[in-house]
């Protein structure tokens, strides 16, 4: 028996470098689910392996601009001179279907989804350690040292708002992180706040 119908947003948050889409690609292969993931659109360049479409939608800052400039963005931020965000029309075509909906977005563009959508379940995916986190993005060899050093410091101020969220999941291992995050979004269904009322109205109280 269903008692939610609606689509869930699920909003997965955390540092840079903390694995965040490592852990959501994870997620997604586990079985008995129907997620979607909300393709982020960005400004920066493609990493070696990403496909525009598929891991970000890769745009101009030109284009980003004017989408936030039309109001075409559930959430955006900027960071290390490029912009990172969601696509409004994406997520509510989703939603709007039943479907459950998984963010992978910064901590910045978190708190602008829960000013619009208070109800979507926020999930804060935090380091073992710092330690760990440096290792991480000094490992993908993408960014020069000073740019690590702003990451790490970016994630300290990050850590302190891990409070506003509704869970906390630490990424020790990938496939720990995702099968806590997919017994979340399975609880989340069951909630009061959630089923009450639709369950009211099969049983026809008032």
């Amino acid at each position: 028996m269903k008692l939610n119908d609606k689509g869930l947003l699920v909003v997965l948050s955390g540092p840079s470098g903390v694995g965040k889409g490592t852990v959501r690609s994870a997620l997604f292969k586990l079985k008995g689910h129907d997620l979607v993931y909300s393709v982020s659109m960005t400004t920066r360049k493609p990493r070696s392996g990403e496909t525009h479409g598929k891991d970000y939608l890769f745009v101009s800052r030109e284009e980003f601009e004017h989408n936030i400039q039309s109001g075409k963005m559930l959430e955006y931020a900027e960071f290390v001179g490029n912009y990172y965000g969601t696509p409004l029309d994406i997520v509510e075509k989703h939603l709007e279907a039943g479907r459950e909906v998984v963010l992978e977005i910064e901590v910045q563009g978190a708190e602008q989804v829960r000013k619009k959508m208070p109800h979507a379940v926020f999930i804060f995916i935090a380091p073992p350690s710092l330690k760990d986190l440096y290792n991480r993005l000094e490992i993908r060899g993408t960014e020069s040292a000073e740019h690590i050093k702003q990451r790490i410091e970016k994630a300290k101020r990050e850590i302190h708002m891990a409070y506003k969220y509704d869970y906390i999941v630490v990424n020790d291992t990938v496939q720990n992180a995702a099968d806590k995050i997919i017994a979340i979004i399975r609880s989340e269904h069951a909630t009061v706040k959630r089923t009450l009322e639709n369950y009211k109205k099969m049983l026809g109280v008032k």
